[in-house]
């Protein structure tokens, strides 16, 4: 086999689901595709989440071989500070009318989150670019946020192409304008996009009380 598809499927492996033990879970962070009875599924471990997701259905009812399994999702984490939310509103109302974006990034190893601006290339009332920012030990990404001025939070199209390649949750502020921003987040996975139906409220409450600053 050619040494760059090896390094591929290396790096994305394929995995037959046993029938008679338990799928044993990633040791280490990566994804990988599980064939299963019922489908097709992707397996996505970091060091915040561990995410089982079906990406595609057999179409014919061949018998396949292999064990079933069950979507799951598994966080690191209760719950992601609703102050650090909070901080980065107030960051899109001084930024306003421009867009503004940050990260909400956590350690393993400290437990701790904490907002990190991103380096803004570019930015007016309808688009941002910026670079990624640099993080610190074993931070990594867990909430990229951005803010949409004085427009609705919504997810773009510009939005899910940027997203499709992470593993993170997006956060959209819009309206910010507004003593009562809009609130958009989902959570992506390496193309699949879960909407949040029921922002938590406390994510609201922390986002109407604050001010530019």
């Amino acid at each position: 086999m050619n040494i760059l598809d090896q390094t591929l499927q290396r790096s994305f492996p394929t995995v037959m689901v046993p029938r008679n033990e338990s799928q044993p879970t990633m040791e280490s962070a990566g994804e990988r595709l599980l064939i299963a009875e019922d489908g097709v599924f992707i397996e996505i471990r970091r060091s915040w989440i561990n995410l089982v997701r079906r990406i595609a259905q057999f179409t014919v009812p061949t018998a396949v071989p292999y064990g079933r399994v069950v979507e799951s999702t598994k966080l690191s984490f209760d719950s992601i500070p609703p102050d650090l939310v909070g901080h980065f509103a107030a960051m899109a109302r001084k930024a306003f009318p421009n867009e503004t974006g940050a990260w909400i990034v956590w350690s393993a190893s400290t437990r701790v989150f904490r907002l990190v601006p991103v380096h803004i290339i570019s930015h007016d009332g309808g688009s941002l670019r910026y670079e990624r920012p640099s993080l610190a030990g074993d931070e990594v990404l867990v909430v990229d946020c951005h803010s949409h001025g004085r427009h609705p939070a919504y997810f773009s199209s510009t939005d899910n192409e940027d997203d499709r390649h992470d593993v993170k949750m997006a956060l959209v502020i819009g309206n910010c304008d507004r003593p009562r921003p809009s609130i958009a987040a989902r959570l992506c996975a390496k193309g699949i996009f879960e909407e949040t139906e029921c922002v938590p409220m406390a994510w609201y409450q922390a986002v109407w009380a604050t001010e530019a600053v």
